[in-house]
């Protein structure tokens, strides 16, 4: 019963609709506190695979949170669960650790990533990462000799935030060859030509772009193939949805 109760859980029912169907099913009227008794019990295993060591070295990874609403102390408040979505030298993908803040932060990146160390992590190659401040500044912290990529996608939906609605489909493909150039010597003529029409009108776009631009065209050092899988952090927010599918109810 237990493994069924858990199994339940784990296909994201809430404790009314297990009670709801066990009594259904077996006629069995099972307290909420009881329930909360038995999906305890994995507590340890998720907390001894939170803690298991890494491979020393992994080719990708995408670093992002996801952000639920929570019942803590009676109050309903905001947490983020910091994802690290990684695939090894072997090509295996795999979540390296789950770790539970009040809210995004370069600092607690910075703790996430000094974890990893700590379970055996010696070098992240390429990662891929959001627009947050201090983000990939935390990253080259503890692992000097990574590859930051920025999210291209962030990047565009952060630039339109400063252009009027009546633009933004203009602006947005005029943005499009830059990060669709063959190399970045293409990449810094597109920049230099959207500069020459929204410069003026669009200042701020311009500097977003012009500040972050060594770690916005770092994945054209690499082939094709590998660029289409680190230019945006698209990998991990697909894992994210998988996740609300489950915790939503």
């Amino acid at each position: 019963l237990d493994n069924r109760i858990l199994s339940l859980y784990s296909k994201g029912m809430s404790y009314e609709d297990i009670q709801e169907h066990l009594e259904d099913l077996y006629g069995l009227q099972i307290s909420t506190g009881h329930l909360s008794t038995i999906t305890d019990k994995i507590l340890p295993v998720v907390e001894q695979w939170r803690s298991r060591p890494l491979e020393p070295v992994y080719a990708f990874v995408w670093l992002d949170a996801v952000h639920f609403k929570v019942r803590q102390d009676g109050k309903v408040i905001s947490k983020a669960a910091y994802n690290i979505l990684a695939i090894d030298l072997q090509g295996r993908k795999d979540l390296l650790g789950i770790y539970i803040g009040d809210a995004e932060s370069a600092r607690f990146w910075l703790s996430v990533l000094t974890d990893l160390q700590a379970r055996g992590v010696k070098d992240l190659l390429i990662c891929s990462i959001d627009n947050l401040s201090g983000f990939g500044d935390a990253i080259e912290t503890v692992y000097p000799k990574a590859d930051v990529q920025l999210c291209l996608v962030h990047q565009v939906r952060t630039s339109m935030r400063y252009v009027v609605s009546k633009d933004q489909k203009a602006v947005a493909a005029d943005l499009k060859p830059i990060y669709q150039s063959a190399n970045v010597a293409g990449a810094e003529q597109k920049l230099a030509d959207f500069i020459d029409r929204w410069g003026h009108k669009y200042p701020l776009v311009v500097e977003s772009w012009q500040r972050n631009w060594l770690r916005l065209t770092r994945f054209f050092e690499y082939p094709a193939a590998i660029r289409k899988v680190v230019y945006t952090t698209n990998t991990v927010e697909g894992f994210h949805r998988q996740i609300r599918c489950v915790t939503k109810s």
